[in-house]
């Protein structure tokens, strides 16, 4: 039976704002903490429910708004092997964040329990972790509270970042079977990746110290961890890993502000040669970057790494002579630079999908080996259960050994920046690259990512794999028309899954050629969408 009593009583205490309509998107809920103490608690009554259908196994919740501002909040649920929600139950969340009282959420409940088939008598297991977020301790006392209403078993995995919660959920529910992940602690994340990364750092000469931005985020906390198992083999020199002054979280530096700016966050200085990354606020996404000879700032995005990383595995698979068996290949989204579609598709399949990790981390099943990093530096490897049989029980030789400890240094549950760090690392090592010989490896064509703020971005409908509109009618064509005035051009427009903006990228031959078409797009956009003239932003044409 459902505690109906308990779960009203306690609804009555975080009472759903009457003016807000919440949404599971891409990265579950997510907006001003503030207004999300209805949402937990909910959260906490629904991680539950999911964990009864799936038979007691441990689901996890992460409270996080990633790369946002830090006003921002969000939390998001993960399923039994560290993947995201399923999609059809995204609906059902969002369903019952929106009952606008505790009598209707708990109908709402009832009919997702006769819809799903849940039988309320198994035991509910919930394992949850929070970002620094001010606004966290609040929102996880409303989660607990949803999780004790419904009597679900829980653990608290405290401050941590979203890719240790990811790997606790799939250690947790894997433990003591033969497709155990690692030990069930953060102690055994830390030391599980960086015992493989030693090895494959073993013999070769010790590379030059790395600079780690942590985006005054959670990953400073992880990075600093990690010091201590990588000892004097490998040094990490953190910046902005400031996790007490207010505001200062994302603000100015990180991943997605190297991203979107395309410049070094104000706060770092790099000498000629030196390389550096930036993790986003709760570590699940990497921008590395280095100045060449003349101090010259250089991007090394997701499409990047894709290309040094697909590379490299291509490479050990044949040389441990298992390329007859084991096929590798390459998920890309729209937001992928021409140029490195161009340059993998000579190499192996490329398929491109979808924006948003559980397309991607979907399609990347579909190989015995998948790779797949957004251009944004949210993404990692997937080797089917298969090729890691047959990589465990190969005839041992140096490339199979080193394939062994990629996997292992590889956080397969999710993008995980400190994990992509040191697989970035091991290849560079490997192949004696500097930053200069990998971004050689192609020429980026020059972009422009551009937001859009609009009133509605539900009135924004794409099709193939969102490079192209369907709604409003007419506008694609109107897009197709500039596209056709620029050499080298390519434009899309598409609705974000984590803000109220419509985003809009656009390539060229040049960079003026690219901001001109970006600008150019996001006028046409803003206009459709019926914004108003007095407040158009001046840069768009």
């Amino acid at each position: 039976m459902l505690p109906v009593k308990e779960i009203q009583e306690r609804s009555d205490r975080h009472p759903k704002p009457s003016d807000i309509k919440f949404q599971y998107g891409t990265a579950g809920f997510r907006t001003l903490g503030n207004t999300l103490d209805s949402v937990l608690f909910r959260v906490g009554v629904l991680a539950a429910l999911r964990s009864k259908k799936l038979d007691g196994k441990t689901i996890g919740v992460m409270v996080t708004a990633s790369h946002n501002p830090e006003p921002d909040n969000g939390v998001k649920l993960v399923d039994p092997r560290g993947e995201m929600l399923e999609s059809s139950w995204e609906a059902h969340a969002t369903a019952l964040a929106n009952a606008p009282n505790s009598v209707a959420f708990i109908a709402a409940v009832d009919e997702l329990v006769k819809a799903t088939q849940i039988d309320l008598s198994i035991p509910a297991r919930v394992v949850y972790a929070r970002d620094t977020r001010p606004t966290g301790p609040q929102l996880i006392a409303a989660l607990k509270d949803g999780l004790e209403a419904i009597k679900a078993d829980y653990r608290d995995a405290g401050v941590t970042t979203t890719p240790v919660l990811h790997y606790l959920v799939r250690t947790i529910n894997t433990k003591g079977t033969k497709d155990s992940y690692g030990e069930d602690t953060e102690e055994g994340y830390l030391t599980k990746l960086s015992d493989a990364f030693k090895k494959l750092l073993a013999e070769k000469p010790t590379p030059p110290p790395l600079l780690i931005d942590c985006a005054n985020g959670v990953g400073a906390l992880m990075a600093e961890r990690f010091k201590a198992y990588l000892g004097d083999i490998f040094k990490i020199n953190l910046v902005n890993a400031d996790l007490h002054t207010p505001g200062a979280l994302n603000n100015s530096c990180g991943a997605d502000f190297v991203k979107v700016n395309q410049k070094l966050p104000p706060s770092i200085t790099l000498q000629p040669g030196q390389r550096a990354c930036s993790l986003d606020g709760d570590a699940d996404r990497l921008m590395y970057y280095y100045a060449d000879e003349r101090g010259q700032f250089h991007m090394l995005d997701g499409d990047k790494i894709t290309a040094l990383v697909a590379s490299y595995i291509v490479e050990l698979v044949k040389a441990s002579g298992l390329d007859e068996q084991i096929k590798v290949g390459v998920i890309q989204t729209a937001y992928a630079n021409g140029s490195s579609t161009k340059y993998l598709s000579g190499r192996l399949p490329v398929k491109c999908v979808p924006t948003g990790v559980k397309h991607l981390h979907h399609a990347a099943e579909q190989y015995d080996v998948g790779v797949y990093f957004e251009a944004n530096g949210h993404g990692t490897v997937l080797f089917s259960p298969a090729a890691q049989e047959l990589i465990s029980s190969h005839k041992p030789s140096t490339a199979l050994t080193n394939l062994k400890n990629i996997i292992d240094v590889i956080n397969q549950t999710v993008g995980d920046a400190l994990s992509d760090a040191f697989l970035v690392e091991a290849v560079l090592a490997h192949k004696s690259y500097t930053g200069v010989e990998w971004d050689s490896l192609y020429c980026d064509l020059p972009n422009r990512l551009v937001k859009v703020v609009v009133s509605d971005r539900n009135a924004f409908k794409t099709e193939d794999a969102e490079r192209r509109l369907v709604s409003p009618p007419g506008l694609q064509a109107k897009v197709d028309e500039l596209v056709r005035k620029y050499d080298g051009g390519r434009s899309f427009v598409r609705p974000s899954g984590t803000e109220d903006v419509v985003r809009v990228y656009a390539e060229a031959a040049t960079r003026a050629e690219a901001d001109e078409l970006a600008f150019r797009v996001a006028g046409l956009v803003y206009d459709e969408a019926g914004g108003d003239p007095s407040k158009r932003p001046k840069e768009f044409l």
